[in-house]
């Protein structure tokens, strides 16, 4: 028998550098999203609130800029658990839905000073399930975000199935990928910033691989979602219009797009799945089952 679930992309942009908004607009897309039936909705990378792009654009030697920068990035970052996350887990039992939130986390367990490139994991109960830290920073971005461990590396058991989430391009390490396939993972919550054609291919060849589901969620953004206020604005190339046009997309354990990339629009995308689907998906080359040839391989995870 098959097992159908409507699923949700945000592809929206957040109220930049401002937590209190994000996190409202973030509860009023959960909220629409299980008055339209979904029962698993996920949200862009760092979405809360908002992905640094400056790590681009700002050399750094720039220190005063960058430390004023970095000081208001972690005064609109998560603890896990807050009152934010409260806030969240409230949302998302009101509207019976599983979210999967992309979010810059502090270090409450220790400075509270540095940040982690977090996943939040809710349950349509409203109750945390856990987290995940994005294993290795990207470029510039390593000297935003610390370094997360094995620890936060697994699935979770939800109303819509297994549920796990690789952050942007921590999907192209091989190992990782495969730990979260021997969890028995069905969907794939993969928030990102990259928008490119290479992510997109990457994320269909992930699906097959797997055998899984792919949400694929990318933050939409543009010149005029940020404030006039910070100065990297202006580093843009002039008459840009958006900063990142989005391309998130919904992918079946074939590999094809059960919804193409939406580029240029913000809006939450649909998508019902049937995880019988996955089981079809395996018969053939199950990487974790009958093709892992454990007398070979041994992969051994450090938490």
């Amino acid at each position: 028998m098959s097992k159908i679930v409507k699923v949700a992309s945000a592809q929206l942009a957040p109220v930049f550098l401002n937590k209190k908004e994000t996190i409202k607009k973030a509860c009023d897309a959960i909220l629409d999203a299980g008055k339209n039936g979904a029962k698993l909705i996920v949200f862009p990378e760092a979405f809360i609130s908002g992905y640094p792009d400056w790590v681009w654009l700002v050399q750094n030697s720039k220190g005063t800029e960058l430390n004023d920068l970095y000081v208001k990035l972690v005064e609109n970052a998560v603890s896990i658990p807050d009152d934010m996350t409260k806030m969240i887990g409230e949302a998302a039992k009101k509207a019976n839905i599983n979210v999967v939130m992309g979010m810059h986390e502090r270090n409450s367990e220790s400075s509270n000073s540095s940040l982690y490139n977090s996943l939040l994991f809710i349950d349509n109960h409203g109750e945390l399930l856990g987290k995940h830290r994005k294993l290795i920073p990207t470029g510039g971005e390593r000297l935003i975000w610390a370094q997360g461990d094995g620890s936060t590396l697994r699935s979770y058991d939800t109303s819509v199935g297994k549920i796990a989430g690789l952050i942007c391009w921590e999907n192209y390490m091989p190992l990782a990928r495969n730990v979260i396939y021997e969890c028995g993972t069905q969907i794939l919550a993969s928030p990102t910033w990259d928008k490119s054609n290479n992510w997109i291919q990457s994320m269909q060849h992930i699906a097959r691989e797997g055998g899984l589901f792919v949400i694929s969620t990318c933050t939409v953004l543009r010149m005029d979602d940020i404030p006039d206020e910070y100065n990297f604005k202006t580093l843009y190339p002039e008459g840009r219009e958006w900063i990142n046009p989005g391309n998130s997309c919904i992918i079946a354990p074939n590999g094809k797009f059960i919804v193409e990339p939406l580029e240029a629009k913000e809006e939450i995308l649909y998508a019902e799945i049937d995880l019988q689907q996955i089981i079809s998906a395996k018969r053939m080359f199950d990487v974790v089952g009958h093709y892992s040839r454990n007398d070979v391989f041994d992969l051994k995870l450090k938490k």
